[in-house]
């Protein structure tokens, strides 16, 4: 097992509740990325001032991570640089690139997706592209064109296009096959990134074992699932749970128990940064740590999760 898996275990975590669960949080914000434990410590940390939209904790203990506006960038829990991957314009960009998703896949390549170069593409291990999947963009803005992105299992892509205001899933060509558009939920469009901001800018989606799409909103300030038709089936509003409001939704994990857990961005200093909330909208756990992430928290990767975990 790796430095920081041996590191993590070793060190002692504490319960939100007598009887809530135990996670520690790798996420990015204030400059770094840090690995917190339940205790509110810091037990690992490494400078990054790049204010991050995806981090991934891999299997083999290293971690990919969003160093710079086009950059992907793989470390070791020793802080060595071991893959790096920095998207620049295709010939028919004339504009600028930028990276807000990626994942590693199970063959070893990484998928990245190019804000601007409108497209995902897949990424050796020497940094060459191996495949090419373009994307459908009907409002092109190279900092808005795509938010977190996903390879499913059937080898489509779930793509949060934050400017359209819509998700969309691709076949391996670039067909769309099937698309959900938010709406603003019976409330005016509003600015402002915090919780009086308002609008269909979405962030994050995570595809459920059942078929269903739970759907981060962003700044629609909530949470919904969605079947195939795209029909809401559930949901979590801004101010449904009791204590907690809900600003710039971004990432989700999707736990087995039907669990779900929300990135909480721009909320202020009073807000949760992360919460786990049941099926029933009862709040089983909360992350607020103001003095080691800020307000700009919005990616966050919960560790201790059990397998089968979906994010």
């Amino acid at each position: 097992m790796r430095l920081v898996l041996t590191v993590l275990a070793a060190l002692p975590t504490l319960a939100a509740a007598a009887d809530g669960p135990r996670y520690r949080v790798l996420a990015q914000d204030k400059g770094k990325v840090a690995v917190v434990g339940a205790d509110g410590k810091v037990e690992w940390e490494v400078e990054c001032k790049y204010n991050s939209h995806d981090i991934h904790l891999l299997p083999t203990g290293n971690l990919l991570l969003h160093t710079g506006p086009a950059t992907v960038t793989e470390m070791t829990p020793k802080k060595e640089v071991v893959w790096k991957y920095e998207a620049k314009p295709t010939a028919a960009n004339k504009g600028r690139v930028e990276v807000h998703a990626f994942q590693r896949l199970a063959d070893g390549n990484t998928m990245v997706a190019e804000s601007g170069n409108r497209r995902i593409v897949e990424v050796d291990r020497d940094g060459k592209v191996v495949k090419e999947v373009p994307l459908t963009v009907r409002k092109p803005d190279p900092h808005r064109d795509t938010r977190l992105a996903r390879k499913l299992d059937t080898g489509n892509y779930l793509v949060c296009h934050e400017a359209d205001g819509c998700v969309r899933e691709y076949d391996g060509t670039g067909k769309v096959v099937w698309e959900y558009a938010l709406d603003l939920a019976g409330r005016p469009r509003a600015p402002g990134h915090g919780p009086e901001g308002h609008g269909t800018e979405v962030f994050g989606a995570v595809r459920l074992k059942s078929g269903n799409t739970l759907v981060a909103g962003g700044n629609n300030n909530r949470v919904v699932e969605v079947d195939t038709d795209g029909k809401v089936v559930w949901s979590v509003d801004q101010k449904e749970l009791p204590g907690v409001t809900l600003a710039w939704v971004t990432t989700l994990h999707a736990l087995p128990n039907g669990n779900v857990i929300v990135g909480n961005c721009h909320a202020g200093p009073d807000q949760p940064q992360l919460v786990e909330v049941t099926r029933d909208k009862k709040v089983v756990w909360a992350f607020k740590n103001h003095a080691v992430f800020g307000n700009n928290l919005a990616a966050a990767h919960v560790l201790d999760l059990p397998d089968g975990t979906r994010r």
